[in-house]
C-alpha cells in the first residue's frame, strides 16, 4: 500500500514544480557561475558534439553482445564543461538542462529508414531512486529525442530492484550489481528500440536492459547516450 503511494506521487512529480522550487531556494547559476539561468549561450557554444559510434567488434570488445551499436554525442572525458553538466542534471537535480543535453543526441544521432521506425525507450528508475531525484533523466531527454526525430516513447523496461550508484564500481562489480535487474513488457513487442540515457561507461546497464528487450523478441537494439566513456 505504502510502496502504491510513492509511485502515484512519483507519477504527478511535476519537473515545472521542481525548477520552481530549486529557483526559490537556489538562485539559477550556470555551468560557469553566471546567476540568472542554468546555461548561458557561450556555454552552450562550448558543448560541442563529436560523435562516438560504437558496433560490430568494438562492443564485442567490451563484452557487450546484445546491442547493435551504441551512439554518443561526445566522449565524457572530452570536455570537462560536458562533465559539469551531466553531473549537474543528474546529481544536483537540475532538469533544467536536459533540452541542451537531449539536443547533442539528436544532432549526431543516424538517421532511419522511414520503413524501420524506432521505439525510443528511457533507461528505467528503480521507483525508489526516481523519488529521491524527482525525475527520471533518461525520461526526459527521450522526450527531446521524440519531438526532434519525431518516434515514438515506450517505457518498455522495469528495474526489479535498486541497484546502488555505478559511478564508484568497476567493470566486474557493474555487471555483477545490474545482472537481471531488468525486465522488459512482452506486450506489442516492437522490432527496433533505441534505449536512451545520459551516460555509458562501461555498457553495462545498455548491454542488461537490451538482453530483457531480446527475452521478448526485440530484433534491433542500438543505445543513445550524451556521453560515452
Amino acid at each position: 500500500m505504502v510502496m502504491t503511494v510513492f509511485k502515484r506521487l512519483i507519477s504527478h512529480y511535476s519537473v515545472d514544480m521542481m525548477s520552481f522550487l530549486l529557483d526559490f531556494f537556489f538562485p539559477r547559476r550556470s555551468l560557469l557561475g553566471e546567476e540568472g539561468e542554468w546555461i548561458t549561450d557561450t556555454e552552450r557554444s562550448l558543448l560541442k558534439a563529436s560523435p562516438v559510434v560504437l558496433e560490430g567488434s568494438a562492443l564485442k570488445d567490451l563484452g557487450i553482445r546484445s546491442l547493435d551499436r551504441i551512439v554518443a554525442a561526445a566522449r565524457y572525458g572530452s570536455s570537462p564543461l560536458l562533465k559539469k553538466a551531466i553531473h549537474t542534471f543528474k546529481y544536483k537535480r537540475i532538469p533544467g538542462l536536459y533540452e541542451d543535453l537531449g539536443r547533442m543526441i539528436t544532432h549526431v544521432a543516424p538517421a532511419i529508414d522511414r520503413g524501420d521506425v524506432p521505439v525510443l525507450c528511457p533507461i528505467p528508475l528503480h521507483w525508489t531512486r526516481k523519488f529521491q531525484r524527482g525525475f527520471n533523466q533518461s525520461e526526459l531527454l527521450a522526450e527531446v529525442v521524440a519531438r526532434e526525430r519525431g518516434y515514438p516513447v515506450r517505457s518498455l523496461l522495469r528495474r526489479t530492484r535498486p541497484t546502488g550508484h555505478q559511478a564508484w564500481r568497476n567493470r566486474v562489480e557493474r555487471k555483477s550489481a545490474l545482472k537481471d535487474a531488468f525486465v522488459a513488457s512482452a506486450a506489442d513487442v516492437p522490432a527496433f528500440v533505441i534505449l536512451i540515457d545520459d551516460l555509458s561507461t562501461t555498457g553495462a546497464t545498455l548491454e542488461e536492459c537490451a538482453k530483457a528487450l531480446r527475452n521478448v523478441g526485440v530484433k534491433r537494439i542500438e543505445g543513445w547516450v550524451v556521453a560515452q566513456g
